[in-house]
């Protein structure tokens, strides 16, 4: 004769119950930080002016400033973009280089003390914590303004972002290759060029290509604050209310961006 578990759908309602339960929980978790955040916001009124603004805004989108595309013998969006262009490629390839050594630093199989690898990762967080356009300020104290203090703006914090991921890509090579030839004999700098390396390049060189497409669209707002690039007359651009050119800069940066996106995504579908 067999035994029938009674207890069976006990634990089951019990169960239901108790998921039940933490899904109403956390339901009103997240409705209390809403209901908090909303309370936070405080609106004023839309201005009286509002409606005028935004119908020259969308006026000067429509019909953008073609006459600044180029301009033979001054400023124009063609030489804009390409500032941008080159302050993002300068900016890329300082922090994938100086960030190497970083990333060996916060990486865990690469040192025998935790306390080491653990500082290395401090030090990348704190790097990360200014965003690049506080960073741009801080070096046109330094520098003055210009092309060079955006790329020392993006390089620098580049850093923070490509040392953590280079050093997740350390942490996760295979242990394998490593440890034969360390059984043969090999020092750690041949360890490091015969087995690190070639497991870590391609995957570094792809995140290099994904951090010059944010570094793309940060250099379009370096030039807010005077760091160069095409930034520069959009905010002239928007302080006098032109925006007519305001429209085809904006229009330029779109094209730029998304050519950007889709040439750095070709090279890296090639190079994993």
């Amino acid at each position: 004769m067999k035994k029938t578990n009674s207890a069976l759908p006990e634990q089951t309602s019990g169960s239901a119950f108790g998921s039940r339960i933490r899904f109403a929980v956390i339901a009103l978790i997240v409705i209390a930080v809403y209901y908090w955040a909303v309370q936070g916001v405080h609106f004023e009124g839309i201005q009286s002016t509002a409606g005028t603004v935004s119908k020259s805004i969308l006026q000067g989108f429509l019909h953008p400033d073609w006459s600044f595309v180029y301009i033979p013998e001054g400023e124009d969006l063609l030489r804009g973009l390409l500032d941008t262009l080159v302050i993002s490629i300068l900016g890329t390839v300082v922090a994938a280089v100086v960030c190497i050594p970083f990333a060996f630093w916060a990486s865990s199989n690469m040192s025998r003390r935790l306390a080491v690898s653990g500082s290395g990762k401090i030090v990348l967080s704190i790097i990360r914590v200014f965003p690049e356009i506080i960073v741009a300020i801080l070096f046109i104290k330094a520098v003055g303004p210009g092309s060079f203090a955006g790329v020392l703006a993006l390089g620098i914090h580049s850093v923070g972002m490509l040392g953590k991921l280079y050093s997740e890509t350390i942490e996760n090579i295979d242990r394998g290759p490593q440890e034969a030839l360390i059984a043969s004999g090999a020092n750690r700098l041949q360890v490091l060029r015969y087995a690190v390396l070639p497991q870590v390049i391609p995957q570094f060189l792809s995140y290099s290509l994904y951090r010059f497409e944010i570094n793309v669209r940060s250099a379009t707002t370096l030039g807010l604050v005077g760091a160069g690039g095409i930034g520069t007359p959009l905010i002239f651009a928007l302080q006098v209310r032109n925006w007519n050119r305001v429209g085809i800069i904006l229009l330029g940066i779109i094209v730029l961006i998304v050519l950007t996106d889709q040439i750095s995504g070709w090279i890296r579908k090639r190079i994993i």
